[in-house]
């Protein structure tokens, strides 16, 4: 069963579907699971695209490119940063002004012609530098691609990460838009929607680490690369040609102009004094959320100035906020300590696409005569993602629901909690295994079995499980709401906020080590005490958290849910039973973006 906002108004048909013409649906010739089906195959090529190159990028920056390690690292996660970052502006102009569907394609296509860019700045040989011997690349000798040879690159990239963001933060959402949900059968379909949605996008995302890597290295970077293009191609070829079978939902405006709108008129009105009561405040007694003494700086917003009152101009939301708007962007702001400290998980994460899978290139990746390619070494996270994800909603929660006497078996933040703690091993584990690497090669002159990278991998994906439906399940609760779609805003906002963490913190660790730390030859560097730095943060960003979330209090909701005759239920939030796959269900029927693996 899925949980719906009791408050949110019905996303169906009736909720000004039209065709592609402009007409109201013909529901036998529009929407389910043909149209559906189309739009799954837009994701699938994203996420083909976007796991083919993360996972595998460092390794060609730093053995083709000749790009120093912690440079390389630097690379990925501002790439990876952005793309999430971008999202946010996709989903604006989708709500806004583009409607979803012209954003996908848009921004498809955008991601289609970032790929065949990225293609041609791998295969032509002008755009790399001379090969280099090992000898030269032990004594740090070989010449590093230059700024023109890395132009086509950075473009490539920075332009796949506009198209990804634009697909990451819409396509969902325009997926579920073609399901009727005050249909009961289609609201019963929607369900395997979002089921089938995950299983795209991990199959995707396991296809890219195993055969996509494979390609790069064993074939060639633009076989590999070309592969993908060659996706994304005909995912928007799919995409437009299925015009004709799809619903579409006109933009109604983002929650995000509400939130400037309050910030700017506040800031406009900051010299006007407090009214003699909250009552004077615009609306007060129309109010949907009740007034606050909390940052009461915003109310000022709110405050009708006497010449817009006479002039009639009092309805303008650029003129004057109401208390309801006002109130919903305290509730916003609320968010952000909680939001600050979820931030680092990410950072942890981000290890797993850089500094990890070169470790793997310095370890011994043999299966008899087969070599494990670097970036495939990735898979292990996805499994386990998937494995205790499984685990969380079969055995955990039903555990700990019997354990706690609570419906949920742990709070939003516990979970968050959880991963937490999970970063924090991982990062030991880490720095541990990475110190008897470098020991083996220094001193014995061996390479230890790359498979000792499994715990660290299998650690950070179990602390994704706890912590990614923590943040969301936090979030959704917890955002205004008439602003769900700012809980997947905050989500992908503290995934790009990681990513970019983690770029400044290499930087600075090179400037105050002078470099001694992470080198392009890990065994000529102290790789282990950047990761004990990251487990040293950990436990005191773990201890920020815990002083926050114990002075949380939780909001009351009450959602409605649906069952196959269509009758409604009013359930208590605290009541009611929220599994991990029905947590992404719930974001994506709020028109926001969730994607389990497009952090990966």
């Amino acid at each position: 069963m899925v949980l719906v906002d009791a408050h949110a108004s019905k996303d169906g048909i009736n909720d000004g579907a039209v065709d592609f013409r402009g007409n109201p649906v013909d529901k036998s010739r529009t929407g389910g699971w043909l149209a559906a089906g189309l739009i799954l195959g837009t994701e699938f090529a994203e996420r083909v695209c976007v796991m083919g190159i993360s996972m595998n990028l460092v390794t060609y920056l730093v053995q083709d490119l000749h790009i120093p390690t912690a440079k390389s690292a630097t690379i990925v996660t501002n790439f990876m940063g952005t793309l999430n970052l971008l999202g946010l502006l996709a989903g604006f102009l989708a709500d806004a002004k583009l409607g979803r569907y012209l954003t996908v394609a848009i921004f498809a296509s955008i991601t289609a012609l970032g790929v065949i860019l990225l293609t041609l700045a791998t295969t032509l040989p002008r755009m790399r530098p001379p090969q280099c011997s090992d000898y030269r690349r032990q004594h740090h000798q070989c010449i590093e691609a230059n700024g023109s040879q890395l132009a086509l690159l950075y473009a490539a990239l920075y332009t796949i990460a506009l198209g990804g963001g634009g697909i990451k933060s819409n396509v969902s959402g325009f997926g579920s838009d073609q399901f009727d949900t005050s249909d009961p059968k289609e609201e019963k379909a929607m369900i395997f929607f979002f089921n089938r949605f995950y299983f795209c996008i991990s199959i995707g995302s396991l296809f890219a680490v195993t055969v996509l890597v494979y390609t790069q290295d064993n074939v060639g970077r633009g076989w590999g690369y070309g592969i993908s293009a060659a996706a994304m191609v005909m995912a928007v070829a799919i995409l437009l040609g299925g015009t004709p079978f799809y619903r579409f939902k006109m933009p109604r405006g983002s929650p995000l102009t509400v939130i400037w709108r309050v910030l700017f008129l506040a800031w406009r009105k900051r010299n006007i004094p407090y009214p003699s009561h909250p009552s004077l405040l615009n609306e007060y007694h129309n109010a949907k959320v009740s007034h606050t003494q909390k940052f009461m700086c915003l109310d000022k917003a709110a405050i009708i100035e006497d010449y817009y009152s006479a002039s009639g101009n009092k309805d303008n939301p650029w003129i004057v906020s109401t208390v309801t708007q006002v109130e919903e962007v305290k509730m916003v702001i609320k968010l952000l300590p909680i939001w600050s400290t979820c931030i680092l998980f990410w950072t942890v994460y981000s290890q797993m696409t850089t500094f990890t899978i070169e470790q793997a290139t310095f370890m011994n990746r043999n299966i008899g005569s087969f070599i494990v390619p670097s970036g495939s070494f990735s898979v292990f996270l996805f499994i386990s993602i998937l494995l205790f994800t499984s685990i969380n909603e079969r055995i955990f929660v039903p555990f700990a629901r019997r354990l706690t006497h609570n419906a949920q078996g742990i709070t939003s933040l516990q979970r968050v909690g959880v991963g937490l703690i999970f970063a924090m091993v991982a990062m030991v584990v880490s720095a541990i295994v990475e110190k008897q690497r470098r020991e083996a090669a220094v001193q014995q002159k061996t390479k230890i079995s790359a498979f000792w990278l499994v715990p660290q991998f299998f650690l950070v994906g179990a602390g994704e499980a706890f912590a990614y439906v923590g943040q969301l399940e936090f979030f959704i609760r917890e955002a205004p709401d008439r602003m769900k779609s700012m809980s997947t805003g905050l989500f992908l906002s503290t995934l790009a906020m990681g990513f970019f963490v983690s770029s400044l913190l290499v930087s600075l660790v090179g400037k105050a080590t002078n470099k001694s730390w992470l080198r392009s030859n890990l065994n000529r560097g102290r790789l282990d005490n950047f990761y004990w730095m990251l487990a040293v943060l950990g436990v005191l960003n773990f201890l920020a958290f815990l002083v926050l979330a114990m002075k949380h209090q939780y909001r009351i909701q009450h959602y409605n849910s649906s069952n196959v005759n269509g009758e409604n239920e009013q359930n208590d939030w605290n009541e009611g039973i929220t599994s991990e796959i029905e947590m992404k269900e719930k974001v994506e029927r709020e028109g926001g973006t969730l994607d389990h693996t497009l952090v990966m």
